[in-house]
């Protein structure tokens, strides 16, 4: 079965970016000024109020892949480290690139993928207009379409979830965040022209994901 490890790295839009009645709604619920700071800070965990900034592609078997990132609309750049292919492009071309190459493989492999990637990826498709090459939210039950290792680890929700960092730690495996970088730390990156270490984050995390992957596969799965 052809497997790929996918992750993918989101900014929140500028929240003075949306009109008068997008913000009354945004901050709808919000009953003090912490919370609100608190909104807006959060945009990058939806795919309405927040992009896409990399993309990447992991084939554990080979140990080849793709790391697809938004450089802030500098000129297109494209080259080869450590088995790693980076290319850049707008959103809408990232996305197109990653729906030509996912739809070659058989399982797809995440962490959280069911509820943040695949779904991040299909609406901000539909935003762009690209149609999806492949179904990334089949049967929940069934790891062989898409094994999204936060359902595995937790047993669809039976346990107590913890993040991809602390299984990491606990399993004795390198962590993706030991380089002092985490997602929540990706939007100020992007503002600040940091395409590059956003697209090569992404990759460790692509790394962690493949041992944890193999752990539950080897010891865990039944």
């Amino acid at each position: 079965m052809s497997k790929i490890i996918v992750d993918i790295e989101t900014s929140g839009f500028d929240f003075e970016s949306f009109d008068e009645k997008s913000q009354e709604y945004l901050l709808k619920y919000a009953g003090s000024d912490d919370e609100r700071e608190d909104i807006k800070s959060k945009l990058a965990l939806f795919p309405l109020t927040g992009e896409i900034v990399t993309i990447g592609m992991l084939n554990p078997d080979t140990m080849k892949g793709t790391s697809l990132f938004q450089n802030g609309g500098n000129a297109p750049e494209s080259f080869e480290e450590d088995g790693i292919l980076y290319e850049s492009g707008t959103e809408k071309e990232i996305l197109e690139k990653f729906w030509d190459k996912v739809k070659n493989y058989s399982q797809l492999v995440t962490f959280n993928g069911r509820g943040f990637d695949a779904p991040f990826l299909i609406m901000r498709s539909a935003v762009h207009k690209v149609s999806p090459a492949k179904n990334l939210m089949g049967y929940r039950y069934d790891a062989r379409e898409h094994c999204d290792l936060l359902d595995q680890l937790t047993f669809y929700g039976a346990t107590r979830r913890f993040s991809l960092d602390f299984y990491a730690k606990s399993f004795g495996i390198k962590s993706s965040k030991e380089e002092g970088v985490d997602g929540s730390m990706v939007g100020e990156m992007y503002r600040s022209g940091k395409y590059l270490d956003i697209a090569r984050y992404c990759v460790r995390d692509l790394l962690t994901t493949k041992e944890l992957y193999e752990r539950w596969n080897e010891y865990i799965r039944f």
